[in-house]
């Protein structure tokens, strides 16, 4: 299947697929509103169950977190936390959760969501600047490995025991370098 076109330099787009289908996909801010969608996302998603802590920070990272819409229906989601780096004056940058429902994945709103994050964080009004982007993901999930590796993440470490609560324990940390820190 040929991606579709996507223009990523505005919030809300209207995308037509080979089969001449057309679907709007929209970014949404967090908000206490909004939260809960986040949160029943998550829990379909993800195999974590995430502290009432983690919604409570997601709605103070602004652009860092975001929700995606598909035909106005909330669909996928991403929430990063910010990091001071001890003697910089950058800050790095997590990504804790990004994904997307598996019905709505190959259309573009993973890139979106990432897209939206890369940019943001190396926006000149970003203060402090972010020197990386780091995740992880676990063994075996060679779908989230190629989606990173295509949008410029590189893995620089095997983690074991990573997550010792689940059958597949390890995972590989991957980052991406976006200014040389201080």
């Amino acid at each position: 299947m040929t991606p579709p076109a996507i223009n990523m330099s505005s919030s809300t787009t209207t995308t037509t697929l080979k089969n001449n289908a057309a679907f709007r996909m929209s970014l949404g801010d967090i908000t206490p509103n909004n939260v809960g969608q986040l949160k029943r996302l998550n829990v379909v998603l993800f195999p974590v169950a995430y502290a009432p802590s983690f919604y409570k920070e997601i709605l103070e990272v602004g652009e860092f977190a975001k929700i995606i819409y598909f035909n106005d229906v909330c669909v996928g989601g991403v929430c990063c936390r910010k990091e001071t780096v001890a003697g910089s004056a950058t800050q790095n940058l997590y990504i804790a959760t990004l994904g997307v429902l598996a019905p709505y994945r190959r259309l573009g709103l993973g890139s979106k969501l990432l897209n939206h994050i890369l940019e943001t964080a190396t926006e000149a009004s970003t203060t402090p600047k972010v020197s990386k982007i780091y995740l992880h993901v676990q063994f075996g999930n060679e779908e989230a490995l190629e989606f990173y590796k295509k949008h410029g993440f590189e893995v620089v470490e095997k983690c074991e025991n990573y997550y010792p609560q689940f059958e597949v324990k390890d995972a590989y940390k991957l980052e991406k370098v976006l200014v040389a820190s201080n």
